[in-house]
């Protein structure tokens, strides 16, 4: 088995697709060490399920483009440098790179040379997210050499994965050989969203529990959802929001509650809990909402909650996207438009109204998410890495050296 550096600038474990593939490669008997993002009082070198863990500590701040190409430069020169030092003393054969950003991959350069593989797990389109991020026109030339950039790391790894078949087709378009470029869902990991362990609750009479889990920023669309519960505030007594996650937009959606009148039908978890927890959480709630606001880049990407969701077996109050609908039709989603709390509030009545569709719905999504299922994938995504491997001629000596 061979050695391997995963390299992801986001916390980890907490990185879910992350997390998923270092599993994964563990439990094929691979050796993994992780450089990723450091978390205020986590230790700066860990271990986790035997893989070592060596964490920068850069924190995550909003901020314009400078702030961000300040936070992405300082961690992709901290990565080139321990990729550099760790693999003189463990000589990786495989160093995967997670973006964004795209040129991040450039931190195993040091290891490319001295024969190690490059994978590079691409989870999103960079330009598109740079553009919709900062107000930019595709055709200007930043968001030009944002793509440029995105071939150039591309072209360097020797293979690539991406998340949906739609982010495939982009990055083809944009110079991409279809060879070099596989599709590996972001499927839930059935071993923590467990409904042995934790079985789907029954509707309690005078509730119904809404709940939305993962980032919490402005593009995920939980202020949509505030606005269409204040809508049926005095229609649905019981109705309320549960929302678990982390993110920089609390205060903001905090505020929105508290100015429509259900600050006490919203209940905030301000940081990442425990994943039990939120596995039991997903189970008692009566819905589970993914209400992503539609843009260029959210239009390519498929949100991991809404896996979650489906395996959990919860209802879905699913805003539209291309990527979306491209993977389930209209019957495995109580479907409504992005960034419309009318429709929202609409959808979320028929929920309530009509248990039976509710449970229809549950069926057809579970039904249609047979095939991406992380049991299928997993092997899928081993499969590419195996065969990356094959290509390395041979595993080279290496020391015991540790983290």
């Amino acid at each position: 088995m061979a050695r391997i550096l995963v390299i992801r600038q986001a916390p980890f474990p907490v990185a879910i697709r992350v997390r998923r593939e270092v599993e994964a490669l563990l439990s094929d008997g691979h050796e993994v060490d992780v450089v990723c993002v450091g978390r205020t009082g986590e230790p700066l070198r860990d271990r986790w399920h035997g893989a070592r863990i060596l964490r920068v500590p850069i924190a995550h701040r909003r901020g314009g483009v400078l702030g961000y190409l300040l936070e992405y430069g300082a961690f992709a020169a901290v990565a080139f440098l321990l990729a550099a030092a760790l693999h003189l003393r463990r000589r990786y054969r495989l160093v995967q790179v997670h973006t964004l950003p795209d040129p991040l991959v450039f931190a195993a350069l040091v290891p490319r040379l001295f024969g190690a593989r490059v994978l590079l797990d691409l989870h999103e389109a960079m330009p598109e997210f740079f553009a919709t991020r900062f107000g930019r026109r595709f055709r200007t030339a930043p968001v030009r050499a944002v793509a440029l950039s995105e071939q150039a790391s591309i072209r360097f790894a020797d293979h690539a994965i991406t998340c949906s078949s739609l982010l495939k087709e982009t990055f083809v378009g944009r110079g991409t050989s279809a060879e070099k470029l596989d599709v590996v869902l972001d499927s839930a990991d059935e071993a923590v969203f467990d409904t042995r362990r934790h079985p789907p609750q029954p509707r309690h009479h005078g509730r119904f529990t809404l709940i939305t889990h993962g980032t919490i920023e402005e593009h995920v669309g939980i202020d949509t959802t505030i606005e269409a519960l204040a809508l049926l505030a005095d229609e649905l007594p019981g109705l309320e929001l549960q929302v678990y996650g982390h993110g920089s937009y609390v205060n903001e959606l905090e505020s929105l509650a508290e100015a429509r009148g259900v600050r006490d039908r919203v209940v905030i978890q301000r940081d990442w809990v425990p994943l039990d927890e939120l596995v039991a959480a997903l189970a008692r709630a009566d819905a589970g909402v993914v209400a992503l606001k539609r843009d260029a880049f959210r239009d390519l990407v498929l949100s991991n909650k809404m896996y979650e969701l489906i395996t959990m077996r919860r209802p879905i109050l699913m805003s539209r996207t291309r990527a979306v609908e491209q993977y389930f039709d209209e019957k495995c989603f109580a479907w409504f438009e992005s960034d419309d709390p009318t429709d929202l509030a609409r959808a979320i009545r028929r929920l309530h109204d009509d248990p039976q569709w509710a449970q229809e719905l549950v069926k057809h999504a579970t039904r249609a998410n047979e095939g991406y299922r992380w049991v299928h994938y997993r092997e899928h995504y081993l499969e590419i890495v195996r065969r990356i491997l094959s290509e390395n001629g041979g595993a080279r000596p290496y020391s015991n050296g540790g983290l």
